[in-house]
């Protein structure tokens, strides 16, 4: 079932999956240009004995756009999500998402118990993501009647198969629209390359699970992270890449299920 949070800021659009127990909820964040869909597989196996909530991220899927997308801001929004609820849960976040976590969980210990950082790293990158916003915003929506369609016109410019399938994803083909705010994204990216500066500590548990074939997280990494991070430990699932939920996602969920029954 899915759920509205209606906060004073934003609105927020959340999945539940599962029943409440005697575990602490988990909260999975998505990445960029993903959405809480993309994280429902994942989601039901790792609610077998929990409730867990994914999100769409302010300015991504069914939650409201807004001006401004920088970690504090979705770390803010990580923080509602979590109030509203009245108790600390275990966070999983990806990408954009892990960076967001890594944000409330370094400003709001308190409401994090368990943290898992899926395929970055607490840095500024140099590459950008902003081709895919030209190429969403190339997509010739009067042409699209269904989402082969769409697929066929977007390989144009995205190659990757699995990339493409993934943005199409938060295409609405009734409506031909995107359900992301690709204008702010846009202005927004090089915050969201980055990471902000700052001088505290998260000292619960927390771990970073990588792609086996990703260079995401690299070794030079680890002594920023463990400055942040002092309790951090480091695991790798072999063969996966930066998507590693999606490629690797039983061996994602094994690794998960057993850090956060630890």
């Amino acid at each position: 079932m899915s759920a509205r949070l209606d906060m004073t800021s934003l609105m927020i659009n959340t999945v539940l999956t599962g029943t409440p127990t005697d575990q602490p909820p988990l909260l999975i964040v998505h990445g960029l240009y993903g959405s809480a869909r993309n994280w429902g597989a994942i989601a039901k196996r790792m609610s077998e004995d929990r409730l867990v909530l994914t999100v769409d991220m302010r300015n991504h899927g069914y939650s409201d756009w807004h001006n401004g997308h920088s970690y504090p801001d979705m770390a803010a929004d990580l923080d509602e999500v979590i109030a509203s609820y009245g108790t600390p849960m275990d966070v999983i976040g990806h990408s954009m998402g892990g960076k967001a976590a890594m944000v409330l969980a370094l400003k709001n210990p308190d409401l994090v118990r368990r943290l898992i950082v899926a395929d970055i790293a607490p840095v500024s990158y140099t590459h950008t993501q902003i081709g895919f916003i030209a190429a969403m915003r190339g997509l010739d929506l009067s042409l699209v009647e269904k989402r082969s369609d769409a697929d066929r016109l977007l390989a144009t410019e995205v190659e990757d198969a699995g990339i493409r399938a993934f943005l199409l994803q938060s295409l609405d083909i009734k409506t031909k629209r995107w359900r992301l705010n690709l204008d702010v994204l846009e202005a927004e990216m090089p915050k969201i390359m980055g990471f902000p500066d700052l001088d505290i500590q998260f000292n619960d548990a927390t771990l970073f699970l990588s792609g086996g074939a990703s260079d995401y997280v690299r070794p030079e990494h680890r002594s920023g992270i463990k400055t942040l991070f002092p309790k951090a430990r480091f695991a790798r699932i072999p063969g996966a890449g930066h998507w590693l939920h999606a490629e690797k996602p039983r061996a994602f969920v094994e690794t998960a299920h057993a850090f956060l029954g630890a």
